[in-house]
């Protein structure tokens, strides 16, 4: 009866640390991307069974993804962080300008997956500025930490713009670029005109589980461990990644914004980071859109929403 028992218990340890290993590797590949040219990247119908087996095991790869330039005259603004990495935003502007819009966009995305963001701003009379975080696009780094430290990234825009003698900022982030703006100002008290938050995620555990769900995986435990191992790899306390507390730091007007059939970020998490705003706030839902540019799938709503609001 002993043996079995002991038997079993190890079979139940080593499943837990093979469960464990395998978990780490997802996560590194969850907040690591690699260089165009660096690794290939097979369509899913050209993998083997090797290779879709591998993945399963050990994550899949990604790259940073390629800026569209916009069609427009910009210029192009570097900044580098405390570690040495050189971040590439591109500045467009208008004629009398009524102030200046920080765009960031979200996990895995690009600055130029903003652009019709940002001339929806300009033709309200914005000058625009979008970065690219460390990790994505044309910025340097690999690693992605959900927010974590790319708070830096924002403040660097932000310190940018009282530099040259901005004295409207408003600053508008989408999903991970939401959630970093929040800790942001959280962080190192910025002083924003306004702020607009499109899709942000509660807490980083609900932001794993979400994309899990995605993934036609179980969040649980999964989404745990994988804050576990993030976190750990990273060298930050993942559960304690909640912008729905960074929120409170806010004192400029809020709009925040979420498409109903977002499947990743839930309207309990929305409404969460909506009731610990404590600043002049607004909610505006978006019926047809999911977790996508809203301005892109419902221009005319998005447009008339931020018009009303910066006004």
């Amino acid at each position: 009866m002993k043996k079995g028992l002991k038997f079993f218990l190890k079979w139940i340890l080593a499943l837990f640390i093979l469960l464990n290993m395998v978990v780490f590797f997802h996560a590194y590949k969850f907040t690591h991307f690699y260089n165009t040219g660096e690794i290939e990247i097979k369509a899913a119908a050209a993998k083997t069974g090797w290779e879709k087996t591998k993945e399963l095991l050990f994550g899949i790869n990604a790259v940073k993804q390629f800026n569209t330039k916009p069609d427009t005259v910009f210029s192009a603004q570097y900044f580098k962080t405390k570690s040495g990495l050189k971040l590439e935003a591109w500045i467009l502007e208008v004629d009398s300008a009524l102030g200046t819009v920080a765009l960031f966009h979200g996990h895995g995305g690009k600055k130029s997956s903003l652009l019709n963001e940002a001339a929806e701003f300009r033709k309200l009379g914005y000058n625009t500025i979008l970065l690219d975080f460390r990790a994505h696009g044309n910025s340097e780094g690999n690693t992605c930490t959900i927010g974590y430290k790319e708070v830096e990234d924002v403040k660097l825009v932000y310190d940018y713009l009282i530099s040259k003698g901005e004295k409207n900022i408003v600053l508008y982030g989408v999903s991970l670029g939401a959630a970093t703006i929040s800790k942001a100002i959280h962080d190192y008290a910025l002083q924003p005109s306004k702020v607009i938050l499109d899709m942000p995620f509660a807490e980083l555990s609900t932001a794993v589980t979400g994309r899990l769900k995605l993934m036609k995986l179980p969040p649980h435990p999964l989404g745990t461990m994988l804050c576990f191992w993030g976190g750990v790899q990273n060298g930050f306390w993942a559960f304690n990644h909640k912008p729905y507390e960074y929120v409170r730091s806010i004192n400029c007007p809020v709009l925040l914004q979420r498409g109903l059939n977002d499947p990743r970020v839930t309207q309990e998490e929305t409404n969460k980071i909506y009731a610990n705003i404590y600043s002049p706030k607004r909610m505006v839902l978006y019926k047809n859109s999911a977790h996508e540019s809203l301005c892109n799938k419902e221009n005319e709503k998005w447009v008339a929403a931020v018009q009303a609001f910066l006004q």
